[in-house]
């Protein structure tokens, strides 16, 4: 059964619809293109074993953070006074801010929201850094390095791999970063995305984080494990960074659905790994696909998502408005990102059949074999 979809529904600020909300007015059936997961993880037995303790879960309180911590810093192999938790990178994000930015802070645009928003919406000086589009939104880190000294920036933000073109640095080219700003309040590298890496072993500088006095490094279960829902995220930084983020979060900020998580994953880390080889086939699948349909230009990544552009007559709401009312897939529109325009989509990786049924809607319009009505509001 089709359904049509008013689309109002897509003008928030910053964000598109959650999937429950287009779920609720659409139907079953939706395939769901842009909110950045893991398809292959959790395994199908990961979840039969949370619906099994489904009710303990939801019932009682979580530990303390203290021995969750304990237990991420074990299957990490790292110290867990190195380790904040929070509920999702969110709300790191809007610490860091409270706690460390005092000014000014320098951030690559486009790049995640919350790092140019919150701080605006805190009254400080955002520096943004702008990656051109004609060099692939490829970061000049050399050039970002003069900028932010020119600029005075007392913070500086990067995004690795960066959302939402799937950029990445070599883990060599961001320790040369963290060295030339070694004078800065504080370095922020953002790696919600960085399993997804393939073409380096180990591309995190998590450890340089550590032993440095003024860089903290983000995490995010979420986006890596294909749970958003649990909200859960954490920062990596030496124990007295660690202690000042600590005291400033609220207490019980955990849920107890993440420590669940936390605890099973030593169980099913081989098939979380196997689950990133899975998704890199697929990404390389997807891209090779994008490339063919007509009027679109697909940019390199190492995340679990691709940047395109519509370089035809179709601009990317009507894009987005058709797939969805058409289709039932629902892609991320870019116009509302600093740095980019209405001609951008941002699709997340997903299995074949699903990016099959993707590009025979993105065709048709492409194409031409499509009629540009407007959808109207489900009753």
């Amino acid at each position: 059964m089709r359904h049509s979809m008013d689309t109002d529904v897509f003008r928030h600020a910053a964000h598109s619809p959650s999937y429950f909300e287009l779920s609720r007015r659409l139907g079953s059936g939706l395939v769901d293109f842009c909110i950045p997961c893991n398809p292959y993880f959790p395994t199908p037995e990961m979840f039969a074993e949370l619906g099994r303790n489904l009710e303990s879960v939801l019932k009682f309180y979580p530990s303390d953070t203290g021995a969750i911590a304990a237990q991420l810093g074990s299957v990490l192999g790292m110290n867990p006074a190195t380790i904040a938790l929070a509920n999702g990178s969110t709300e790191l994000i809007t610490w860091i801010d409270r706690l460390w930015v005092e000014e000014s802070v320098a951030v690559p645009v486009p790049t995640f929201g919350r790092w140019t928003d919150q701080p605006l919406e805190t009254g400080k000086r955002v520096d943004m850094f702008l990656l051109p589009e004609a060099d692939g939104f490829e970061l000049d880190l050399d050039e970002y390095v003069k900028f932010i000294r020119n600029r005075g920036s007392r913070v500086a933000v990067l995004c690795n791999p960066n959302n939402p073109d799937g950029g990445y640095l070599p883990r060599r080219e961001v320790v040369r970063f963290l060295d030339e700003l070694a004078n800065l309040d504080l370095v922020v590298v953002d790696e919600s995305f960085v399993d997804f890496v393939e073409v380096e072993r180990n591309p995190s500088v998590a450890l340089e984080a550590t032993i440095r006095p003024n860089v903290v490094v983000l995490k995010s279960l979420g986006k890596n494990f294909g749970l958003h829902g649990v909200r859960f995220g954490y920062m990596v930084a030496n124990p007295g960074l660690v202690r000042v983020m600590a005291a400033a979060l609220p207490k019980w900020n955990l849920n107890s659905l993440a420590e669940a998580v936390i605890f099973m994953f030593r169980d099913y880390a081989e098939e979380y790994r196997e689950s990133l080889v899975k998704l890199s086939m697929d990404r390389y699948r997807m891209g090779s696909e994008l490339a063919r349909v007509p009027d679109l230009e697909v940019f390199p990544s190492q995340a679990n998502f691709l940047l395109v552009k519509l370089t035809g007559e179709v601009g990317g709401a009507e894009m987005r408005d058709h797939l969805l009312g058409k289709h039932q897939v629902f892609v991320r529109e870019c116009s509302n990102k600093l740095g980019l325009s209405g001609r951008f989509l941002r699709l997340v990786v997903r299995p074949q059949e699903d990016v099959e049924r993707l590009v025979t809607g993105m065709r048709a319009v492409t194409e031409g074999r499509w009629e540009a009505d407007r959808p109207t509001l489900v009753s």
